[in-house]
């Protein structure tokens, strides 16, 4: 190809040349021709793209095609169960119920309800009203001074700079307005966390907010902040679920003077966390360290999250707890197929545990210890739906967090562009033209409806199992496909085993 646009490119320049300045007129065309051509000459003599090379000039479709791939998947390919990380359906109901609108579908469901990965909900013939008042729970041990009566559903960790300041400030004032928490992330607490809303401020390995020059904790710095009277909760991350055993990444791009000010690093810099904590290397530095910043935030709840990885790792920290008699407030199990803004796809598709194993694993250890009564346990990772969030529940949760679901409320339509600051809708870049499409005010209601109508269907849920309170939602509440599978083996007759068994006579 590169051939034939050389030669045969020469000859139609140079004959479109000749005509051209036979009639005196219509110049551009050879004009445009000839830098069409000089680029192909380029594009053929370069050594950094193949196709480049090989396909002058016409490489470049591709390169077009590919930069669009997900919104040509979104809206020609996509089927209403197709979609990832999420599936059309699942968020078309996050923007039906943000935007306070009927979330009802027609004409049944379209998922295939006989295959073994089918999940639903044993219903009672004796089904109870759902209640109207949405579902709390407290948070703070015997420990805790200043123990918080939280939702049972929350905005999970996004930091100012994955997320845009508008984003941020819609969050908080939805928070506000619905009375639920709204997880800073490790970034720091800005300004726009500051809007009235309820926080939990997470301390990740960069200490984001409170660190001194070197990146280390600074106890004075984090007091001044954990004292705000907004914060209600402390979380530090020990990992998360998209990418763990590995830092958080604030790319260069998105890392303005201001959001540089706010963490205390270099601004226009990649920014990537520390693998793990500094102030702490085994189990009983981790007690100890959740005990010092109970201590300096006045008593108020503090804990850590984590994906669960090596199991002996968490079952020392339990032993830990018994012996040194520190018990963290909450424990936040992130699930592998948590979000993320950037990560290697090595370690979002290959690291850590499930949620669900995960929830089970923590909860059973947590009773061999005699810990469970003494700590909540949160559950975050693509806990979007109300179905997700009793599933949770049922596995051992005591509340829910959740990232994508509040970013859909905001308007994101899953673009996957939060790593290159390209975010169309202004949710996750740091583009301030970008940045100015999203209305605050619209936002911010989206976030609080999202939040209300997903609890007020859990509500009827729990109630259609004829369950009267959250306490009596496990795992006897759901039917899986592969049950069904089971059954159908008990009670049709096993036509593969006549076939083997004559087949043997």
């Amino acid at each position: 190809m590169r051939d034939k646009f050389l030669s045969w490119g020469i000859v139609l320049v140079t004959a479109t040349w000749i005509v051209a300045l036979l009639i005196r007129a219509h110049y551009w065309i050879p004009i445009l021709l000839s830098a069409i051509y000089a680029l192909g000459v380029y594009n053929a003599y370069q050594s950094k793209h193949a196709i480049l090379r090989n396909f002058p000039v016409l490489g470049y479709f591709r390169y077009f095609f590919e930069s669009i791939s997900p919104e040509m998947q979104q809206y020609f390919i996509e089927r209403e169960t197709d979609g990832k990380p999420f599936p059309r359906n699942q968020r078309s109901a996050v923007y039906r119920r943000a935007k306070n609108l009927s979330d009802t579908v027609a004409f049944g469901t379209q998922l295939e309800v006989n295959h073994r990965k089918y999940e639903g909900i044993k219903h009672s013939i004796y089904a109870k009203s759902p209640a109207e008042e949405l579902p709390r729970v407290w948070v703070g041990g015997e420990q805790c001074t200043q123990p918080y009566h939280a939702s049972l559903f929350n905005i999970s960790a996004m930091s100012f700079g994955a997320l845009s300041d508008r984003a941020q400030i819609s969050l908080n004032r939805g928070a506000k307005k619905g009375n639920f928490y709204h997880n800073t992330g490790e970034g720091g607490i800005s300004p726009y966390h500051l809007e009235g809303g309820d926080l939990c401020w997470q301390i990740g390995t960069g200490y984001f907010g409170c660190r001194d020059e070197e990146g280390k904790f600074n106890p004075e710095l984090f007091e001044k902040y954990a004292t705000l009277p907004n914060v209600k909760m402390v979380e530090i991350k020990l990992s998360q679920g998209a990418k763990p055993g590995h830092g958080g990444v604030l790319p260069g791009v998105k890392n303005t003077p201001e959001i540089a000010k706010i963490r205390h690093v270099t601004p226009g810099m990649t920014v990537i966390s520390p693998p793990s904590h500094s102030s702490f290397s085994d189990a009983a530095g981790l007690l100890r360290f959740v005990q010092q910043l109970r201590e300096l935030s006045g008593g108020k709840p503090t804990g850590f999250k984590l994906c669960i990885g090596d199991t002996k790792e968490f079952e020392d920290i339990c032993v830990q707890m018994n012996v040194l008699k520190i018990y963290p407030d909450f424990i936040t199990i992130d699930g592998a197929e948590g979000g993320t803004g950037a990560a290697p796809p090595e370690f979002s598709d290959g690291v850590g545990m499930p949620l669900e194993p995960a929830l089970i694993f923590v909860n059973r250890t947590l009773n061999n210890y005699n810990l469970r009564s003494r700590l909540r346990v949160i559950a975050s990772g693509k806990v979007l739906t109300s179905l997700d969030i009793l599933r949770a529940v049922a596995m051992g949760a005591d509340m829910c967090n959740n990232a994508r679901g509040f970013m859909f409320s905001l308007g994101c339509i899953q673009a996957l562009r939060c790593n290159n600051n390209n975010c169309p809708t202004g949710v996750a870049t740091q583009d301030k033209m970008l940045v100015k499409g999203l209305d605050v005010t619209d936002k911010s209601e989206r976030v609080y409806h999202f939040h209300k109508n997903t609890l007020h269907t859990c509500n009827e849920l729990i109630a259609a199992a004829g369950r009267s309170s959250y306490e009596e939602v496990d795992a006897t509440m759901f039917m899986r496909g592969d049950e069904f599978d089971h059954l159908a083996d008990l009670y049709f007759p096993d036509i593969l085993g006549n076939v083997k068994q004559k087949a043997r006579t």
